[in-house]
């Protein structure tokens, strides 16, 4: 009868006693050299890697950092480049601006000064007509030269020789040159519609107005303006 029992009916002590029993035999020294030489290969591959790694974030982590200050350095650049050209753009409208005030304000200085120099004009020739005219009423013998030079213009005196003066200038030139003007061949006539201080010269190949309107608008016309004598 066979000694032999099947592994099925043995005790748990007895597997572990049989399996114990089974198992390989240790390693060798080689076989340990190899292993070791492995796990060392393994852990500097996977300290390389590691180092790759962390290598490649913080070169990441620099080359981030460097394009950070890049940008920043660029775009201070920028904006310092837009900011002196928006001023600079800036500051031409306000010089243009001003060229124009100064236009605006040159301009209207001209006219201004135009105008005033037409309103001292007007007031001139106001104030001067008004001290003819006053001076004429004071002293009316005045009208006594502007007979003679208006006689004197005449080339030569062909008859008939006449002189218009106003009434009362007719009888005070009657008073002071009568004499002269019969000599002459002068005949005077009275003319109510003409100012006082003035005359009319006419012969019968000449005739020279030296009335006080039309020499008044000659002083006028020669400063550029029209002002009418008989206007108050």
């Amino acid at each position: 009868m066979s000694n032999v029992i099947p592994k099925e009916q043995l005790s748990a002590y007895q597997r572990w006693e049989l399996a114990s029993f089974d198992e390989p035999p240790p390693p060798t020294p080689e076989e340990v050299t190899a292993r070791l030489e492995q796990g060392n290969r393994a852990t500097r591959l996977a300290a390389y890697a590691t180092g790759l790694e962390e290598g490649r974030a913080a070169g990441i982590e620099q080359g981030r950092a460097e394009g950070f200050e890049q940008g920043r350095a660029a775009g201070i650049e920028q904006g310092h480049a837009e900011g002196l050209a928006q001023g600079r753009a800036q500051a031409e409208a306000e010089r243009q601006q001003l060229q124009e005030v100064a236009a605006t304000f040159g301009n209207e200085i001209a006219h201004a000064s135009e105008r005033i120099a037409h309103d001292v004009l007007d007031l001139a020739l106001d104030l001067a007509k008004a001290m003819l005219k006053n001076a004429l009423n004071v002293r009316p013998e005045l009208v006594i030269p502007i007979v003679g030079d208006a006689i004197r213009y005449l080339p030569s005196v062909q008859q008939p020789a006449l002189l218009f003066l106003h009434p009362d200038d007719a009888r005070l030139v009657r008073e002071l040159m009568g004499d002269e003007l019969e000599k002459a061949a002068w005949r005077i006539v009275d003319d109510a519609h003409m100012a006082r201080g003035g005359c009319r010269v006419e012969t019968s190949s000449n005739q020279i107005d030296a009335t006080m309107t039309t020499r008044w608008q000659r002083i006028a016309a020669a400063l550029g303006k029209e002002s009418d004598w008989l206007a108050p």
